[in-house]
């Protein structure tokens, strides 16, 4: 847990102000069960608590389902389900032990997937909220369960706005079907900044696929880091263009269309406008991109003597030996092609000379080891 909050914040990313776990709300899912089971929207067969789909006249309208078409063409294990869209509410503990079990009025057991969103939802937002995220695969059954139980609970559908994102993939798979995993531990360990993957998220709408690649990556780290020099360009800003704001709000309000915002940002930063006024434009766009633009783009050299950045004029460049500097420029080479075999190679020959090289979004740093 503590892991993934490190991440968010090195994204830009806002912690929530409440953390909840479902474990720690089994009550609050009995009660909401409860009331399904007092309006009669649930029924009991074997293995638990069901909810009846048949109750609800638009069962499925978010995901579009068609009921008919959903019976006569996917095959399923009904058992003493009623309706083949009928979900658990509270599953019964029989022969098979499990780790996590609570008693209930229907007897030991534990709740069903989709219970526990919608009686935090309640606890915390109320009986209805402004948005509800998730993923494109939820959806179908997830978000159109939670729909269905908050109208039988509540009378609402929980949420006025219901957005999907769509699935990263990795050489056009879904990343968790392709068997492989992006971690931002592995993008910093290869030189890049966390921010250059959130800009890149930002080149595609959220209800497309971004389809990962590290030249991507590459591309918008680059692209950052001129967005930046363009901010840094001025000391004091000026005024924001009120044309600007109104496009750019324009874009951000159109189903958060923020490929479009930052086609607009790259418009103005190219344009005549003075360069004051860019400052300011950038610095309004930045509420809502959260790319931290105020940051130097040049990472400066610390207090190693023997230091040279690929980005930088540096007057030690003399002191190291020109072999290394060789391998260094061939290792950033392979790096950027996705040679990582033959990148790795060079680094152990590097390190073997005293020297360490370290990766950076635009470069690398070379410098002799401490002692």
């Amino acid at each position: 847990m503590v892991k993934i909050f490190d991440d968010l914040k090195l994204l830009n990313i806002q912690a929530p102000t409440t953390i909840c776990r479902a474990t720690e709300h089994i009550q609050e899912q009995i009660d909401y069960i409860r009331v399904l089971e007092q309006k009669g929207f649930t029924y009991r067969t074997a293995d638990g608590i069901y909810f009846d789909t048949a109750r609800l006249d638009d069962y499925g309208y978010l995901a579009r389902l068609n009921i008919d078409g959903l019976k006569a063409g996917v095959r399923v294990e009904m058992k003493d389900k009623r309706n083949i869209t009928d979900f658990a509410l509270w599953k019964f503990t029989l022969d098979t032990p499990r780790q996590m079990n609570w008693e209930s009025p229907w007897g030991l057991g534990f709740p069903g997937w989709h219970i526990e969103c919608s009686a935090m939802a309640k606890k915390y937002l109320g009986d209805r909220f402004d948005i509800h995220l998730g993923g494109e695969d939820h959806i179908a059954v997830h978000h159109a369960n939670e729909i269905a139980q908050s109208q039988a609970c509540v009378s609402t559908n929980m949420a006025n706005f219901w957005m999907h994102g769509y699935f990263l993939q990795i050489d056009n798979q879904r990343v968790a079907k392709s068997g492989r995993s992006l971690l931002l531990s592995e993008l910093i360990e290869r030189g890049f900044e966390p921010l250059a993957y959130r800009y890149l998220t930002l080149t595609a709408h959220y209800r497309s696929r971004l389809n990962f690649t590290w030249e991507s990556l590459l591309a918008a780290s680059k692209a950052l880091n001129r967005l930046r020099a363009f901010f840094s360009e001025t000391l004091v800003p000026g005024e924001v263009d009120k044309m600007f704001q109104r496009e750019f709000l324009l874009r951000v309000n159109d189903d958060l269309n923020t490929p479009q915002a930052l086609a607009l940002i790259w418009q103005m930063v190219q344009s005549e406008m003075p360069k004051s006024t860019i400052q300011a434009n950038l610095n309004y766009a930045e509420q809502l991109l959260g790319l931290s633009l105020s940051v130097s783009s040049n990472i400066n050299a610390n207090e190693n003597s023997m230091t040279i950045d690929s980005n930088q004029s540096s007057s030690n460049e003399s002191n190291i030996p020109a072999v290394l500097i060789q391998l260094a420029k061939e290792r950033n080479t392979a790096r950027l092609s996705g040679d990582w075999s033959l990148a790795d190679n060079l680094r152990v020959k590097i390190e073997a000379q005293g020297y360490t090289i370290e990766d950076l979004a635009d470069g690398y740093r070379l410098r002799r080891k401490r002692c």
